[in-house]
């Protein structure tokens, strides 16, 4: 018979400190994506901000949405995505997860956190939205549609992938991105950053065959 492990059971989350509160719901749906979000206003001025919050909506037409907590009046990247239109999304490297971190501080709006955290921007051609030199994948976007939610005052903010760059060596001959080669970081909770490792890798399944690791056959 299979043993399981005692678990702490927290069936009255309103009486937990906001803090704990917080943590716990941050960190219960596991591991998310780290990603820059870089932009720039009308003027020039650049901002670069973490989000863990980016889910992929579909690949035909390539959608990504992120989920923007209520408006404060100082969510830059939010107004700068209004007045240009585009975009970046940058992985990051675990070897610098502690300058994206920092990049979360209360800058002001005049100071640009590339500067301040000591990353570089990097431009493509005919596209209007800093990229993070250092990181190993880069994806650009159009911002397409804004999304409000009711419950919490968040917004889902979609956007439609314009490029996508990510480092050769990472890309298998099928065309699969192997994020363990990229040594990208995760986010659980507000604090918490993981290395993600490739465990596992299936074929499509079907009703005829068992369950195959194809990197343990």
């Amino acid at each position: 018979m299979t043993q399981h492990a005692e678990k702490t059971v927290f069936n009255n989350l309103d009486a937990l400190e906001l803090p704990q509160k917080i943590q716990l719901i941050n960190a219960c749906t596991g591991i998310k994506p780290a990603n820059l979000l870089g932009s720039q206003n009308a003027n020039g001025q650049t901002n670069l901000a973490l989000f863990s919050s980016v889910v992929h909506l579909g690949s035909n037409p390539p959608l990504i949405g992120l989920v923007l907590r209520p408006d404060n009046g100082h969510r830059h990247s939010y107004q700068n995505m209004l007045q240009t239109g585009v975009y970046s999304l940058n992985a990051v490297d675990a070897v610098w997860s502690d300058k994206a971190h920092h990049t979360a501080a209360n800058f002001l709006i005049e100071q640009s956190e590339f500067e301040q955290v000591g990353l570089s921007t990097h431009y493509y051609p005919n596209f209007a939205a800093p990229f993070v030199a250092e990181s190993p994948l880069h994806i650009g976007l159009k911002f397409v549609q804004e999304i409000p939610i009711p419950l919490n005052q968040t917004r889902l903010l979609i956007g439609e992938v314009q490029l996508l760059a990510v480092n050769q060596n990472a890309l298998d001959s099928e065309g699969r991105i192997n994020l363990q080669t990229l040594n990208i970081s995760g986010i659980s909770g507000l604090d918490s950053y993981y290395q993600l490792q490739r465990s596992a890798l299936y074929p499509m399944p079907k009703t005829d065959e068992k369950p195959n690791n194809l990197l343990n056959a």
